[in-house]
C-alpha cells in the first residue's frame, strides 16, 4: 500500500517535533494497511498532517464547530461515508482521504498528564483523526469505546507503548 502524507508543521515550536515526515509516512501507511476494510480500495492514497499550536487550532474549532476553545485533534474528511466512488478515478489518482490537524501545545500537556512521550500522544491523535476521515465517530460511549481500543491497536502496529492511553 502506497499512501503520501503531506506533513506540514509549525515553525514556532518551542520544542522540536520527535517524528520525522518518513516516520509518519510509514505509520500511516501500516494503519492504512490494517484498516483496509474500511477503506475504498485505490493504488495509492493521500492526507495531509498538519502540527500546530493551540491558537491555530482554537480558530479552526471555533470555524468548523462553532466551539471557541482549543482542541487537540481535528479531522476534515474528504470522503462522503456513503458516496461511491469513480473506479477510474481510483486507479489514475491516489485516493484523498482528507485532513488532520494536531495541537502540539494541547498533546505536550496531554502527554505529560498521561505519563507517556509526545511521540505517543501525537499518534494516539493521529491515529484518532484517521479514523474520523474513514468514517469513525463516538456520539455514544460505546462507539468511544470501541474507537479507543482501535487506536491502540494502530499504536501497537507500529510498535508504540499505550502504557496510560485511555483503552488500553
Amino acid at each position: 500500500m502506497l499512501v503520501e502524507v503531506s506533513v506540514q508543521d509549525f515553525s514556532g515550536f518551542p520544542t522540536k517535533i520527535p517524528i520525522s515526515a518518513e516516520t509518519w509516512e510509514a505509520w500511516f501507511d501500516r494503519w492504512l494497511e490494517t484498516l483496509q476494510h474500511d477503506i475504498p480500495r485505490a493504488e495509492s492514497y493521500e492526507l495531509s498532517l498538519r502540527l500546530t499550536d493551540d491558537t491555530e487550532i482554537q480558530a479552526l474549532n471555533n470555524q468548523y464547530r462553532h466551539q471557541n476553545c482549543p482542541t487537540d485533534v481535528l479531522a476534515f474528511a474528504a470522503l462522503e461515508v456513503d458516496c461511491p466512488q469513480l473506479a477510474e478515478s481510483l486507479v489514475s489518482l491516489p485516493l484523498y482521504l482528507g485532513d488532520i490537524v494536531i495541537s502540539v501545545d494541547t498533546a505536550e500537556r496531554q502527554a505529560q498528564q498521561q505519563g507517556h512521550t509526545l511521540s505517543t500522544e501525537l499518534a494516539w491523535l493521529a491515529a484518532h483523526g484517521l479514523l474520523h476521515l474513514l468514517g469513525w465517530d463516538h456520539p455514544d460511549e460505546d462507539s468511544l469505546i470501541q474507537m479507543l481500543e482501535e487506536q491502540v491497536i494502530l499504536l501497537k502496529e507500529v510498535g508504540l507503548a499505550v502504557e496510560g492511553i485511555p483503552g488500553s
